[in-house]
Parts: C-alpha cells; structure tokens; sequence
C-alpha cells in the first residue's frame, strides 16, 4: 500500500563457478535492499516498516506482505534454510519450489546500503558476478549463475547514480523482473549491454511488496512467455492493490 520509490564485501564472487553447479537446478536469485526512512528518499513509512536494520519488521522482507512472510506462507514454495551471512546482507533464506526443480535464493540487504545492493545486481545480470552455494545436499547457482534475477524495493537510481559499465561478459542471456518505481526509466542505461531479457519492469510509481514478485513466478516456473508472465503480475497488483486492471497493465510492462 506504500509508494517506496559504502561498498563492502558482500559474498558473491567474481570467478565463474559454473563446473561445480547442479546444471539440472535452476535458481532464482533475488535482491531486496531493505525499506529505509533514514537512508532512502522514499515516501516515509512507519518506524518499523522503514527501518532498514530490522528484517523481522521491515515493509519489504517481515512486513505482512514483505519477501520472507509472503514466500514462507505460500503453498508454492518451502522454506529450507538460512545460511549464515554477513556484511552489507542481513538476512538469507533458500527456498525450494514444492513440485518444480527449482531454487530460490533471497537476499535481505541493510537498507544503509542499497547502492551496494544495486551494484550487486546489475553485475550479477550482466554475468559479472557470479557464486555457488551449498544447500539441500546440491550446489546452487547464484548471483550471475542463477537463470532469472530480480531487484524488489525502492529504486535507488532515483536517488544516486552509478559510474560502472554493465557488460554482459559470458554472452548468457539471463532472465530479469525489476519491481521497483520507474524502474525501466532509471535501470534503462545501466542494461543497454548487460543482455538480459526483461519479464517485468515498471513506468511509475508502485508498491514493491512480494505478491507481484509471487505471481509472475509462477508463471516463469511453467514455462509462460513474457507475456503471460506480466499478466500474471498486474493481476496480483491489481488485486492486492485494489486498482484496475489496465492501470496494472500500463504500470508493469515486458520487454524493452
């Protein structure tokens, strides 16, 4: 229902690691710097809700809608663990999907940090850094090895900008959603050569919150195209957010 609109290490690592994954598991990584009233020009929030140290009352991760209570509660996907992480990554859990060969993987950041956050993910899309993790008895693929990468909170290229070049290094393709407001106007210049294939991006203002992220998921893990997939996601907006579904339409788009 909210309008969301320092560079330390943070675990993932530039080599490829790509001989030691589980190539039969398709991951899902996900990046969500947390809601953050002091560090973040976002729309104030509740105390709680917009403290960007707090995983357990943040409106992005333990909020009623936030990553870790929507995707614990969901029938679709069980939560397996939470490795031990540290730095700029306050929180990360790993969720396996109830019936499909698939991973997901999400990252709690400190909101302080979300331009590390940012940076994460556009080198982990571009392929530029890449990891493995152990869970579950199998080595996963993360950041740059993971099949589809997402950026769920506030858009913080609204706020500061980035020097780096975002080059696709490996000539892999990956699959990409980026909920946050605007994100296809202020992410734009950063993916011109990252070659990625965007799901689902955003023309203006919306509430980042994780039944969006749920649903086009869903559609991702059945094999929908593009399409499909966005419908998917501006039927879950639409509903939780009471508004029509046309708006949803014209606020979360596919492609370029």
């Amino acid at each position: 229902m909210f309008f969301s609109c320092e560079n330390k290490k943070t675990g993932i690592t530039k080599p490829d690691t790509q001989e030691s994954i589980d190539q039969d598991i398709k991951t899902i990584h996900i990046f969500t710097a947390l809601c953050d009233n002091r560090y973040q020009g976002i729309t104030r929030v509740s105390a709680a809700l917009g403290n960007g140290q707090n995983i357990n009352t943040n409106l992005y991760w333990g909020a009623l809608y936030g990553i870790r209570t929507y995707f614990k509660k969901s029938n679709e996907w069980e939560l397996l663990a939470a490795p031990k992480v540290k730095g700029v990554i306050l929180e990360r859990l790993v969720f396996r999907h109830t019936e499909k060969n698939y991973y997901l993987i999400a990252d709690a950041y400190n909101g302080k940090y979300i331009k590390q956050c940012t940076v994460d993910f556009l080198n982990s899309i571009c392929g530029n850094q890449k990891d493995a993790l152990p869970i579950d008895g199998k080595t996963l693929g993360i950041g740059g090895n993971a099949s589809l990468l997402a950026y769920v909170g506030h858009d913080g290229l609204m706020d500061f900008q980035l020097t780096e070049a975002f080059l696709n290094t490996d000539n892999i393709k990956r699959d990409v959603i980026i909920l946050a407001c605007y994100s296809k106007r202020y992410f734009s210049p950063h993916l011109e050569k990252a070659n990625v294939n965007l799901l689902v991006w955003t023309t203006n203002l919306m509430a980042p919150e994780a039944y969006t992220l749920h649903d086009a998921l869903t559609g991702y893990i059945n094999g929908e195209t593009n399409e499909e997939i966005r419908e998917r996601a501006a039927a879950a907006y639409a509903h939780y957010q009471k508004c029509g579904i046309n708006a949803a339409k014209g606020l979360l788009v596919t492609d370029w």
